[in-house]
């Protein structure tokens, strides 16, 4: 197979990958990021086009002429062909706050794309460990359908000889199916789970592989890039608004035009032009507008007051955010203790149980109660120990750090 074709099919089916190789993927085919990216380099574009404001440009252009009733010393049919060179000599500094207004535009696009995949590895951090619960889940009710079915099986046997009763045949048959039932449901959450990541990641999702993430230490917060788009955003309609002010000040512009001209059906007593250089310095300056342009900076530093007022909620709410999020390390750390305390002793509560029962010194639901307990508590373990991953996710997310890496 071409090694082209070979390298472009590969990230279509993501097999058995590990949570790094999920974040990978994702920055380079998630289609909404691809969108962000593609917007901050469109706006990188208005930079480098409001930097050319600083050189000369040049026009070339050309005419033709035709009267069908001449007048004296005028020719019938006149061609003209030019070229024109102009540079602005003074703007009132419209260019450069041209350029830095959209260079902040630039950096509030980048600040947006950046925003939006650290925000999309942290969803999928939180299917990928979502997922692994639900699969954990999954094992812990199959292993109970084993035994339920195991023993449903030699009940019946029972039965047969008069040694069991039809009761607790039906009273296993309705754990049995309640388990079925539960199985069930947890595999549709494990199929909407992967279709929910390879939607985030952008390509297929199968097995994953084990991953997990550092224990956090003591991180300073940096301010979200939310927050930094919304400075930039700020910073753009400033800038807007002292371009605006050029508006007030002289312009001077300089051109220089260089034509030559051609004639037919001309007057034989005349001698007209044939080339001509025109050398032109124009000053222009607004002295009334009705207001119009300080209305427009009026509005654009409301704009900017409200997203002032936006960027400190966020940066109190982003406070929050990270001592809830140490707040819930702590809480899922004290979850896990009790859930391998209960999972040990469930389980130990359950051999004993189970071989009581099999010699009938324990009735059947007895027996089933300590399956239930002992499903249950490998299942919470489990999801426990995903659900702290997911924490420590949380925290660097809101610190405003990189998840990739902090991966193991």
């Amino acid at each position: 197979m071409n090694l082209k074709l070979l390298l472009f099919l590969v990230p279509a089916i993501v097999f058995g990958d590990d949570l790094k190789t999920l974040l990978d993927v994702a920055s380079s085919s998630n289609k909404l990021l691809i969108s962000k990216t593609l917007i901050e380099r469109s706006r990188a574009k208005n930079v480098e086009a409001a930097n050319s404001a600083y050189f000369p440009t040049v026009d070339v252009g050309g005419y033709y002429k035709r009267d069908d009733e001449p007048s004296p010393f005028q020719a019938g049919d006149t061609f003209s062909a030019f070229a024109k060179v102009g540079v602005d000599l003074y703007d009132g500094g419209k260019a450069s706050h041209t350029i830095k207004e959209r260079e902040a535009l630039r950096k509030a696009s980048n600040y947006d794309a950046s925003s939006y995949s650290k925000s999309l590895q942290l969803r999928i951090v939180e299917d990928f460990f979502g997922l692994k619960s639900a699969e954990a889940i999954l094992g812990a009710l199959s292993e109970a359908d084993a035994q339920l079915l195991a023993e449903l099986q030699r009940v019946k046997k029972f039965y047969e000889v008069g040694s069991a009763t039809q009761d607790e045949i039906e009273r296993l048959e309705a754990a049995y199916e309640n388990n079925k039932y539960a199985m069930s449901a947890t595999r549709y959450q494990i199929s909407f789970l992967k279709k929910s990541l390879s939607l985030k990641v952008g390509s297929k999702v199968s097995d994953l592989d084990p991953s997990s993430l550092k224990e956090p230490v003591a991180l300073e917060r940096e301010l979200s890039d939310e927050i930094l788009k919304l400075q930039a955003n700020a910073s753009s309609l400033d800038f807007a608004a002292k371009a605006l002010d050029s508006n007030y000040s002289p312009s001077l512009r300089l051109e220089d035009v260089y034509s030559v001209y051609g004639y037919s059906r001309k007057d034989p007593k005349v001698t007209p032009v044939n080339n001509q250089n025109e050398l032109m310095l124009t000053l222009n300056m607004r002295l009334f507008d009705m207001g119009a342009i300080s209305k427009r900076q009026e509005s654009l530093f409301l704009e900017k007051e409200a997203l002032l007022r936006e960027i400190e909620q966020f940066e109190e709410e982003q406070k929050s955010e990270v001592e809830l999020a140490l707040l819930k390390i702590e809480t899922v750390k004290a979850q896990i203790a009790s859930a391998k305390s209960s999972l040990d002793s469930s389980s130990g509560a359950y051999e004993t149980i189970m071989k009581k029962y099999s010699v009938g010194y324990v009735d059947y639901v007895t027996y089933l109660d300590s399956l239930t307990v002992k499903t249950q508590a490998k299942a919470q373990y489990e999801t426990a120990l995903n659900n702290l991953q997911i924490a420590y996710a949380t925290y660097y997310h809101h610190t405003n750090k990189d998840i990739k890496d902090f991966i193991k």
